[in-house]
């Protein structure tokens, strides 16, 4: 698994483009497991700070409950209004790794415009892959990328 700082540093021509479609709207697309294996879906934002990715919830949420279960998940970027995407739809997969130690929980609320108005679950995305899928021209163009390797690009027409 990889911190979203590690990300930066491995794809330095990828990860800002995709950091900027999650920062570029407040909501998001978050898939996670069900306890039978099936996928959920549910709408959640995200933060950035300190060179990590975070996830929040609501204390006794389903998407919360899932996590602490099976921390895979996947999140969709979205895309905006109407049809042309600038900037490209991004996609992540991630592990999520809930925030337990008092210290790594403070220094969470502290990057946080304010403090959540309840309990909650905090949880820090680990980067496991990303893609990046943008109109140029009259083709599609697929940036992707998993820990270790190069940012693989492919067209589509």
């Amino acid at each position: 698994m990889t911190t979203w700082q590690e990300f930066e540093q491995q794809a330095p021509d990828l990860a800002p483009r995709i950091r900027a479609r999650f920062t570029a709207h407040k909501h998001h697309v978050l898939a996670t497991l069900k306890r039978d294996g099936s996928p959920r879906v549910s709408g959640t934002e995200v933060d950035f700070h300190g060179g990590e990715l975070f996830l929040g919830s609501m204390s006794g949420a389903v998407k919360a409950a899932d996590l602490r279960r099976d921390g895979r998940c996947a999140l969709h970027s979205n895309p905006g209004p109407g049809t042309d995407m600038p900037g490209g739809d991004a996609k992540l997969s991630l592990v999520a790794v809930e925030l337990t130690d008092p210290a790594e929980i403070a220094a969470y609320e502290a990057g946080l415009p304010e403090p959540p108005p309840g309990p909650y679950h905090a949880f820090r995305l680990e980067v496991v892959g990303a893609a990046l899928t943008e109109v140029v021209g009259d083709h599609l163009e697929i940036s992707s990328w998993r820990p270790g390797g190069p940012v693989g690009v492919v067209e589509r027409r």
